[in-house]
């Protein structure tokens, strides 16, 4: 096992295993549902200047969780403005449509306002930038650790 703050830059003592980092490459929902795999995953969009994507993602997962409902409305517009508005400072690239629903949406805002805007920026990721990282030194590089980890140590042997 590899410690994640030597490979993602983060201050924690948590392991990850061969195991984790090999399942990244299975499956996106796979990468995104693992804390270290999303942190590697926003490592490498920041690399690619393209990180608005998952730090837009991440904004909605955590929207769909608010309460109460009074909350939503505040929030909403704050994501809206960060992330779809035109000249937006973190603009994701998503059709007019889309945009103009989502606009519509926070008429009324509900945990599913961002729905249409965050599947399009999934598909975005999944499509596009998933496989880059998938090849990518970053992800690389992790395996290689935790494979160069798991040779040395007795906690992997068969």
């Amino acid at each position: 096992m590899v410690e994640l703050s030597e490979t993602v830059g983060k201050s924690t003592r948590q392991q990850l295993s061969t195991d984790d980092v090999t399942r990244w490459s299975e499956s996106f929902d796979a990468l995104l549902s693992h804390e270290h795999g999303l942190a590697a995953f926003r490592k490498f969009l920041k690399t690619e200047f393209s990180d608005e994507n998952i730090e837009f993602w991440m904004a909605c997962e955590d929207y769909k969780k608010i309460t109460p409902p009074e909350k939503l409305g505040t929030r909403a517009n704050k994501i809206y403005e960060e992330f779809i508005n035109v000249q937006a400072p973190r603009e994701i690239n998503i059709d007019f449509h889309t945009r103009e629903l989502t606009k519509q949406n926070l008429v009324e805002p509900s945990t599913s306002s961002f729905s249409e805007a965050q599947a399009r920026v999934y598909m975005l990721m999944e499509k596009d930038s998933y496989p880059r990282f998938i090849r990518s030194k970053v992800y690389m590089d992790l395996l290689n650790q935790t494979q160069t980890q798991c040779q040395s140590s007795v906690l992997c042997s068969e």
